[in-house]
């Protein structure tokens, strides 16, 4: 059995990781139940994706975006204060205080978390229908996505909390649920 000091150490980059992987599992469920409905709603939704590129943007943020970050912000801000993938891996989201995050603060955390995410579609949306946008800054765009995944990716191997820029921003860690 686990001492206390065990469980409130610092969650590794990997365990994060897997994590974050069966919530893709989640996610990847949804994203097929949307593919099911999309042929009945095709009449409906083709004209929202081809119209322009902020059309397609929105459309894609309301449909696939903001779902997946109402996920990650409720699932990690309520009493569990974590999503399935992490309720799997046994690690929890609390505040550097030891304390609940709360809705407020797991919805700042999530926003910053998945900003990457909604910038590399908003740059792809550019790419694949053509805006007023030079080439350019899409390519300033899309250096900046990886950049910023890159940055997420080794701020935990660079801080003894093993935080993410997300979690050092919302004042969050994650840790082994006690």
């Amino acid at each position: 059995m686990e001492s206390r000091n065990e469980k409130l150490k610092n969650v590794s980059l990997g365990t994060r990781i897997v994590a974050f992987l069966w919530d893709y599992v989640m996610i990847l469920g949804y994203l097929l139940l949307l593919f099911v409905l999309s042929f009945f709603a095709r009449p409906l939704l083709i004209p929202l994706f081809t119209a322009n590129s902020m059309s397609a943007e929105i459309t894609g943020f309301l449909l696939i975006t903001l779902p997946v970050y109402l996920y990650f912000s409720i699932s990690e801000g309520r009493k569990s204060h974590a999503t399935w993938g992490k309720r799997k891996m046994g690690i929890v989201v609390m505040g550097v205080d030891g304390r609940s995050i709360g809705l407020r603060r797991s919805l700042v955390r999530s926003a910053i978390k998945f900003a990457p995410w909604e910038l590399s579609h908003f740059t792809i949306w550019h790419i694949v229908i053509p805006s007023n946008f030079p080439d350019y800054l899409i390519n300033i765009l899309l250096l900046t996505v990886y950049g910023l995944v890159f940055i997420n990716l080794v701020s935990p191997l660079m801080n003894k909390n093993k935080q993410t820029v997300y979690d050092i921003l919302a004042q969050t860690v994650v840790r082994y649920n006690e």
